[in-house]
């Protein structure tokens, strides 16, 4: 299997803004099949929403999907059949009554959106665009591959004490780190007698803060492989602070974590640290919103989604709206997922993804449809 990508792939973008403070809890929503889905945080086991945070920062999420087709379900082991006989052992019906799907003991973090993976918690966020050409292949499944390398890739930043510690712990996180064992345990996890195939890109962001420097300040560790972006906004001046390079075998075809890849974390993934202010607005984005959107286009949606709502539109009554607080950033990443949505379906709009082509010597014209996590 070569590792080329389906064109038709996916949208992603998640909205976070940071503040100071305790951690925050935020109801989330979603709908099944190739409807629009949004939250603001992706759904956690009982005991990790439960855990206190000790960082002095925290993101404030918002993430909005849809999906060009429905997931695919994933296979047992990691998620159970319903029983299909009274003759079953009674013993066995309470696990198909869970319909969450798990790994080793433990709920898979994140959301699925097509091939996509999405998760959006209080200090990490990422979006795993996985390749849809899998779903054409015998045991293919690509959905799995992002979903799985983007839960143990949050599992393990959880679990290094340098993230989970107060202020005066004085290590660094390791993302890059964390991506290669979350990899490898994804390999493991895919393998016989469970042998599925896939390959994803990867994208994430974890917030930090400086180490040794009282009092400390925000610090965005983003790791990437691939062509899913993260994109760093600072909507008061309408500007952007910080944006993932993209990494390619050759057009349409990304660096990618799977199946008869070359690529892995440890020699192909590129981690940069980025000084952020509170307020900045993080977009983690899979190639839909960037193969439909322009850049410009992307911060002048953004800036113009918070001044709305701060005007007042928007789902809820929050008091406090100022820069996206009291629930802004799902209203923010509705509002994108909408904007590139449009130019996807539209065949006669002038994308970045129909410009690339032409520069490639390729005939296309209009947007690119796409999943569309954001």
């Amino acid at each position: 299997m070569r590792t080329s990508r389906y064109i038709p792939s996916s949208f992603g973008v998640k909205q976070c803004r940071f503040i100071r403070g305790k951690p925050f809890f935020c109801v989330r929503c979603a709908s099944s099949g190739t409807a629009s889905r949004a939250g603001t945080v992706t759904p956690l086991p009982d005991e990790a929403a439960e855990r206190p945070a000790k960082s002095p920062f925290h993101f404030e999420t918002g993430y909005a999907l849809f999906a060009k087709r429905p997931s695919r379900p994933f296979p047992p082991p990691f998620l159970s059949l319903p029983s299909g006989s009274f003759s079953d052992p009674l013993s066995t019906h309470n696990r198909s009554r869970d319909r969450r799907p798990s790994v080793n003991g433990e709920m898979i973090r994140g959301v699925t959106n097509g091939d996509d993976a999405v998760l959006a918690e209080e200090n990490f966020i990422g979006a795993n665009d996985g390749v849809g050409a899998w779903a054409t292949r015998p045991k293919g499944h690509a959905a799995l591959w992002s979903r799985l390398i983007l839960h143990f890739w949050a599992l393990e930043a959880e679990r290094d004490v340098s993230v989970t510690s107060s202020t005066s712990n004085t290590s660094e996180p390791d993302p890059v780190g964390y991506l290669q064992r979350a990899y490898e345990q994804t390999l493991t996890a895919t393998s016989s007698p469970n042998e599925w195939l896939g390959t994803t890109t990867a994208c994430a962001a974890l917030l930090h803060h400086t180490i040794d420097q009282s009092p400390p300040e925000p610090k965005l560790y983003v790791t990437n492989l691939g062509d899913s972006q993260i994109l760093v906004l600072r909507p008061r001046d309408q500007d952007i602070v910080y944006k993932t390079k993209e990494q390619w075998h050759w057009f349409d075809c990304p660096r990618q974590l799977g199946t008869n890849s070359p690529d892995t974390p440890k020699k192909n993934a590129v981690m940069d640290k980025i000084d952020v202010e509170e307020d900045d607005v993080v977009l983690a984005m899979s190639d839909g919103v960037v193969d439909n959107l322009w850049e410009h286009e992307v911060v002048q949606n953004v800036v113009d989604s918070i001044r709305k709502w701060e005007a007042g539109e928007g789902r809820g009554t929050p008091e406090e709206r100022k820069g996206g607080a009291g629930g802004g950033m799902l209203f923010v990443a509705e509002e994108l997922v909408k904007a590139a949505r449009v130019i996807a379906e539209d065949p006669f709009a002038e994308s970045p993804f129909m410009e690339r082509a032409v520069d490639e010597g390729l005939a296309m014209e209009g947007g690119k449809v796409n999943h569309l996590p954001s």
